[in-house]
């Protein structure tokens, strides 16, 4: 019988990393099979301009215009798309089985969107909680609930 490989996405905003399982009681691999640094920068750094002012339409006021979005969370985004856009040829190349999410409750809503049919069909678990800075013999304990380690 093959040994189901597995697949842990760990991740948030801006830090992620891909961890392997090769089946039940062989534990998460140590070497991580992908890490990814994204921005830290805040809103305000990524933004540098200050907001444009308007007219008001009536009167002689003026006001600052808001942000149309907040940037941060922009590159957040698109920092998630980048790691989904690897997962996804990995699993063309078939480089695993399963595949398990591990992120804050906003990064794993934003994975599940970006998700494909076929790669969201190998989705076995998800656990949404940030566990980015815990060290990799540290997370059997975190994922014995989603999957057997």
């Amino acid at each position: 019988m093959k040994k189901l490989t597995t697949w842990i996405l760990v991740a948030d905003g801006a830090r992620a990393r891909i961890l392997r399982n090769l089946g039940p009681g062989s534990g998460i691999e140590r070497d991580t099979v992908k890490d990814f640094e994204g921005s830290t920068a805040l809103s305000r750094d990524i933004a540098s301009d200050r907001p444009g002012r308007t007219f008001d339409s009536a009167g002689p006021g003026r006001h600052t215009m808001a942000q149309p979005s907040d940037p941060h969370a922009h590159e957040q985004v698109n920092f998630l798309r980048e790691i989904v856009a690897y997962i996804e040829k990995a699993g063309e190349k078939k480089s695993f089985d399963r595949l398990v999410l591990v992120a804050p409750p906003t990064a794993l809503g934003t994975l599940r969107a970006q998700l494909s049919g076929p790669l969201a069909a190998k989705v076995t678990g998800e656990l949404n909680k940030d566990l980015t800075k815990v060290p990799v013999h540290d997370l059997a304990k975190h994922l014995g609930g989603v999957m057997t380690v």
